[in-house]
């Protein structure tokens, strides 16, 4: 089977294709137009999020094509008028895409990806955007967040027997990869992205056999240089550790030099690992390896480094793959600008009555700004049409819902502007990573955030203002709104 992002035009919500074929019917279908991704919301207790999927979208829409079978599926819905759909057997994506490089630390209400396309192909490809590249924050936000906690232990990802599906379990280890964890138990990934992999047996393998010893000597006997050993089958401490060790010392006595490696799925993991590695270290194993499992996440791991347990290696599947207690991260692509029919250019903006639904008007362009010791102070959305202040200025940002919050950077600041341009005529203008580097970045944008954002519980809150030409094109375009509603 082909899969889902080799043939993406289809992956889309009805409603795309009836905005397209109402665009095509109408005359206005290539109009210029502006999309801007975004979310809102941080999943709670969360200070930053790590962007991720980008690649793995580019690489989706540059072979988004309309085939024959799904002509075919779309004429038999009976929807769509014959012409509409033969024009999208032609159907091309030729926008420019500029997006915030993949593995960047962000915040809520920040443009990520900027879409400038006519319309009806702008409007088309939202679907795949928010499918990909939510989902893919989401994990890879997930695991930056058990990466701190667990310090400076390896991470494995086990998610792929609880993920969403076959997409979901490929994406996810991506992402998890992307975020921190150091290897993937999915061997599809590892190959697909280089991702390295890790596994053990499981308690069939011990069950399977007459006894626990007798399966562990299999074990080791045909995997001699690195065995990794489930000791929870029966009893941890009475059977599965010296067990664990008697193999272990067989294999030293055969010439083999191994690190003694057990793994914990079950029971009190503090409790466990503190005696187990007792058991190990006064056999003569120093630094044994202990893997610990069982429906993981940043929480129960910094609890247990807290009890002080003696894990070095953690295994965490469900709760990772997918997002745990919230699974699903609310990115949204909202129009910002538009061509009207007379050629003009009208920047747009949303307006609610839950404000923070409220969009910024406008194509805009974010800029982060660093303070003296080279952490991020604060991001700023500019006007893309506006001058950029002289690094030798202060730039005064007022906060984005009117509160009257105000913040100052000081003159002299090392700026960065987030985005690139990434999309250009049908194809990718900035050349595909290799995983690993995205990941050394993403765990770099991590480490020059300030403490107080990394917290696992009530991280402050990151700045993310407008520029005060944007503020004020803000005010004066809901004044304006406001006054076509009034009576």
């Amino acid at each position: 089977m082909t899969p889902t992002l080799e043939r993406p035009a289809l992956l889309t919500d009805l409603y795309q294709l009836t905005m397209l074929g109402g665009h095509f019917g109408l005359g206005g279908r290539d109009r210029r137009a502006v999309f801007e991704y975004f979310f809102r919301q941080l999943p709670p207790h969360t200070g930053y999020a790590i962007f991720a999927g980008l690649d793995e979208f580019l690489g989706a829409l540059e072979c988004m094509r309309f085939h024959d079978e799904d002509l075919a599926y779309l004429a038999r819905l009976g929807t769509f008028d014959p012409a509409f759909i033969e024009y999208l057997r032609g159907f091309r994506f030729s926008g420019e895409i500029w997006a915030v490089p993949e593995g960047s630390a962000v915040f809520p209400y920040e443009p990520l990806v900027r879409v400038s396309a006519p319309l009806a192909e702008a409007q088309l490809i939202e679907t795949l955007l928010l499918n990909v590249l939510n989902y893919q924050t989401l994990v890879a936000t997930k695991a930056a967040r058990i990466a701190e906690a667990a310090e400076a232990d390896p991470i494995l990802e086990f998610g792929l027997r609880r993920a969403q599906g076959p997409d979901g379990a490929l994406s996810g280890s991506r992402a998890a990869y992307v975020g921190g964890c150091a290897a993937t138990s999915n061997v599809a990934a590892g190959q697909r992205w280089g991702i390295p992999v890790r596994g053990t047996h499981a308690h069939a393998w011990v069950m399977s056999f007459p006894t626990e010893l007798e399966a562990f000597r299999g074990y080791a006997k045909i995997f001699p240089q690195a065995p990794l050993l489930l000791v929870d089958t029966y009893d941890t401490l009475r059977s599965g550790v010296p067990n664990a060790i008697t193999v272990f010392k067989e294999l030293r006595a055969a010439g083999r030099d191994v690190r003694a490696a057990i793994r914990l799925d079950s029971g009190d993991l503090a409790k466990l690992s503190i005696e187990a590695h007792r058991m190990l270290v006064s056999a003569g194993f120093d630094d044994p390896l202990i893997v610990a499992s069982n429906d993981l996440d940043e929480d129960l791991v910094a609890d247990l480094k807290r009890q002080g347990a003696r894990i070095n290696c953690w295994g965490i599947g469900t709760k990772l793959v997918t997002g745990g207690a919230n699974p699903a991260l609310g990115g949204v692509y909202k129009l910002a600008g538009i061509e009207d029919a007379g050629g003009a250019w009208r920047a747009t903006m949303k307006v609610s009555g839950n404000p923070e639904k409220t969009t910024d008007p406008g194509v805009k362009l974010p800029v982060r700004f660093y303070d003296a010791a080279g952490h991020p102070a604060g991001d700023v959305l500019f006007a893309a049409d506006e001058a950029m202040p002289e690094p030798a200025q202060r730039v005064h940002s007022p906060d984005r819902q009117f509160s009257g919050r105000r913040l100052t950077l000081p003159q002299h600041s090392k700026r960065r502007v987030l985005q690139e341009r990434v999309f250009a005529d049908g194809r990718r203008v900035l050349p595909e990573r290799p995983l690993s580097q995205i990941r050394s970045f993403a765990h770099e944008e991590v480490a020059a955030l300030p403490a107080e954002l990394r917290r696992l519980r009530n991280p402050e809150r990151y700045w993310v203002g407008l520029s005060e030409e944007l503020a004020r094109r803000k005010a004066a375009e809901v004044e304006r709104l406001e006054a076509l509603l009034a009576p």
